[in-house]
Order: structure tokens, then sequence, then C-alpha cells
């Protein structure tokens, strides 16, 4: 990279650690009012319907209505979650335990966001790192560019209205490369990385601590004991939002054989059409040139696939393509993540042939990330948290809208879902605002509490000798 652009992405920087050592300054009522002013921004309908329609424009993925709702619902449900909490001087006291907690920024945050979701995305990491009291640097995709300089400039303009430091929020300028993303990330303090793999990699080599999320892949188990016309609307529902651009949509739905069949017909009254070989074959060749999607395809409805490749049962009103599938594997391209409304359908023998299967589909891709169980047997949920490499069991739910939190389950709101070391990332929780804090802790005497070695030890003894 030339100078030229090193220089450019230093004087960013500088005037974000400006305004960021000017904002950390203030006390929690002027963070939170700064924070409202932020969300603001998206919550109000006439900007919220704007930046959808240019996200849908500029990116040519998802559907304008849908990200309307996205766009609204994760603001208004990390809003709330924020103005639960502290985030300025004393957060935590334990005197039992002599230890004060007190929350300070991090300093300035880089974050990298992905052509999906170019408004909702940025506008999460932006509030959880403002709440903080940080100052943040997007990186958007190339696609998401003007999207993103538009909402830099609502924010930068409501930030002003509050009297808070314009540049607290910026961009990188256009036009975007990889190696101004990389400058950046060597530069800033921390790293919030959303996006491809190529992205989250870069992340994590970039000599900065970094929080980077895994390769969703979304796999969904429905038993013998699920509701499966229920089922059956969540799934559609889910996998049809902003035509599948989400990372936890589901992919692949393992139903056990006990209701395969009625399962089967559930989702074709939700409109589902269910491929035949050769329409599965056409629709292979159109979604896939080599191992790699084709970007035509990405976030486009039910309808315009099938017309690409083809399909002509599909008719104006229908919702997902489905394909059967028994494979996984890059020989199965199916059996990966699809940004799109396509769903692989498995049939296994019983629960513990559909949880065998989802294991192979995320040693395939997508370990970490989370799975779906539509069941009424209480304790098989357990029984996947206990066995599956995924860190979240959402039970009987539409995928979705379950995953980054919602308004009927107690995650946080987030477009960033950690995957654990099985998938590669350092968290495994979805990425909030302590994630943007340092916690420092002060520690005082307490009585003396100093256990013998007897006491702990006298159960290995019996068991084992001295």
């Amino acid at each position: 990279m030339g100078m030229g652009m090193a220089r450019v992405v230093s004087e960013i920087v500088a005037r974000a650690r400006t305004a960021q050592s000017e904002f950390e300054a203030s006390d929690q009522n002027t963070i939170d009012d700064t924070v409202c002013a932020l969300a603001w921004v998206i919550l109000e309908p006439r900007r919220n319907r704007a930046l959808s329609e240019q996200a849908v424009a500029d990116t040519g993925m998802g559907s304008v209505e849908d990200k309307i709702l996205k766009n609204h619902r994760k603001t208004l449900g990390l809003l709330r979650d924020l103005k639960r909490v502290r985030t300025v001087g004393v957060i935590g006291e334990y005197p039992e335990r002599g230890v004060t907690e007190i929350a300070r920024p991090v300093g300035v945050v880089g974050a990298i966001t992905p052509s999906t979701n170019p408004v909702a995305t940025p506008t999460n990491k932006v509030l959880n790192a403002v709440k903080g009291g940080n100052a943040i640097i997007l990186a958007p995709s190339p696609k998401g560019e003007a999207t993103a300089a538009r909402l830099v400039a609502y924010f930068q303009a409501a930030l002003q209205g509050v009297g808070a430091p314009t540049e607290l929020v910026q961009k990188l300028p256009a036009p975007l490369s990889r190696e101004a993303t990389r400058e950046l990330m060597t530069q800033v303090d921390l790293v919030v990385a959303t996006g491809s793999q190529h992205n989250i990699r870069s992340a994590y080599s970039s000599g900065t601590p970094s929080i980077g999320v895994g390769k969703g892949n979304v796999a969904v188990i429905i038993d013998e004991t699920a509701d499966w016309v229920g089922a059956a609307a969540k799934i559609v529902a889910s996998k049809t939002f902003d035509h599948g651009t989400s990372c936890s949509s589901e992919n692949s739905a393992i139903v056990v054989d006990a209701v395969y069949d009625d399962f089967c017909t559930a989702l074709q009254a939700q409109g589902a059409v269910l491929l035949d070989s050769r329409e599965k074959q056409a629709l292979r060749q159109t979604m896939w040139s080599g191992d790699r999607l084709n970007p035509r395809i990405l976030a486009r409805s039910a309808v315009e696939i099938a017309e690409m490749s083809g399909i002509e049962r599909a008719t104006p009103r229908a919702t997902v393509l489905v394909v059967r599938e028994d494979g996984v594997g890059p020989d199965a391209p199916f059996s990966g993540e699809k940004l799109s409304p396509v769903l692989a359908l498995y049939r296994a023998a019983d629960f513990d042939a559909a949880c065998e299967q989802v294991r192979r589909i995320y040693l395939y891709q997508g370990a970490g990330h989370s799975v779906g169980l539509h069941s009424t047997d209480p304790g098989r949920p357990e029984r996947i948290g206990l066995t599956l490499r995924a860190c979240r069991v959402i039970v009987n739910q539409a995928h979705c809208f379950a995953t980054g939190g919602s308004f009927d389950n107690g995650l946080p709101f987030s477009l960033s879902m950690g995957c654990g070391t099985w998938g590669g990332n350092s968290v495994s929780d979805n990425v909030h605002y302590r994630h943007y804090l340092n916690i420092v802790r002060v520690v005082r005497p307490i009585p003396l509490v100093e256990p013998t070695e007897g006491e702990l030890l006298a159960d290995y003894w019996s068991k084992y000798g001295k």
C-alpha cells in the first residue's frame, strides 16, 4: 500500500483518538443521551427507509421491507439492552470478595462490516462502542460503502446535535481496499470483524486484539415430538427473511423419519417447492461456479433464483426452494451455507441419527455458530448442548430472529455471533457492549480464608491414597 493511504488512515485514527479522549470524560447520562441520538438515526422511519432502499440498490441483496424491519428491531432491542447497564465509573461492588469493578473504554475500535447488513451491523457496533466511551471507524465492504457513507453522515449530525465530538464515528474513505482495511486494523486498539472468513482471519492476524465471528451454516433438527406445522412456518419465515442474508438462517433441516412426510407437507403449505433431481441439478449449476457461490443469487428471492435456474414449477408465490440431500462436503454443496432462500432437507432414522448428521455438516462448515431444535422433549436441548459443537441451541424458534437476540428470549441483541474455538473465534457469546470495555478491578484485602491440604484433598486421598 502506498504511503498516501497509510497517511490517510493515520489521520483518521488520530482524529478518532482526539474525539475519544474528549468523550471519555463524559458522565453516564451524557453517554446515554449520545447513544439515544445515534439510535434515533435508525429508529426514525424516513431515514430507516432511505438507508434500506440504498442498501438494496447498492448491494443487490435482500428486501427493502425486511431490512427496514431488521434495522428497527435490532436497534430497538440493542437500545433496550444498553439502557439497562452502566459503562462509566464503578459498575460492580463485591464487598465479600473485596473487589470493585470499574469500566474503562478500549479506545479506538476498527469495525469490519459486511455487505449483507450494511446498516444494521455497523449501527450495532457504533452503539456498543459509543456506550463504552469509545471512538469507532467503520471499514465497510465495497458494495456497502455508499450506504455506510450516508449512515456515518447521519451519525455525525446526531453527534453534533447532542454536543458530542463528531469524529467519534468515522469510516475509511472511498475507494475502499483490503490494504486500507489492513492498515486500519494495525492502528486501532480493538478490531471487531463481521463478514467473510478472509476478513476474520485478517483481523486475528493483524497484531491488534480482535473479536471475529465464525461462518454460519445453521442446521435445524425436527424430531418426532415436534409441532411440525409450527416448525415449518418458523423455518420458512426465517429462511425467507431478507432473502436469507442472515448468517443465522437455517441452511439444512434434518427431519426424523417418523414426521418426515408430514413436515414436507407442512413446508409445501408454506409455499416451499420441493425440487426433483433434475431441478436440483439445474439449481446447483446456477448457484455454484466451482466451489464459489454465484454472487447473482445471493440474497435473491426464491422466485428469482428459480427463474435463473429454469425451474418452472416455482410459482410467483414460492417462498423457499427445498433440495433433498444426503451428502455432506464439497461434492454436496447444498450442505453448506447458501445465503439465499434455499434449504437442504435430510432424512434421519431417529434423534441420535439427526444429531450425527448435524455433526457431519458442522465438520464441513458452520461449527460453533448455532443449531436449531424443534421438539417438545424437555431433555433434548441439553443433550445437544453437551454433545454438538454449537454455541447456541435455539429451541422452537425461527432461527434468524432468535439467534441475534429477540424480545422473547434472553440473548443480547447482536449481529455478531461468536462461535468459540470450534469456529475459530476468541468468544462464544453474542458480541455485546462488555466486549467494548476494559474492566479495571480494585482489590482490597479481606479476612484470610486459607484451607488446609486435608480440606481440599480428603476425597482424592480416600480414593487414591497419598
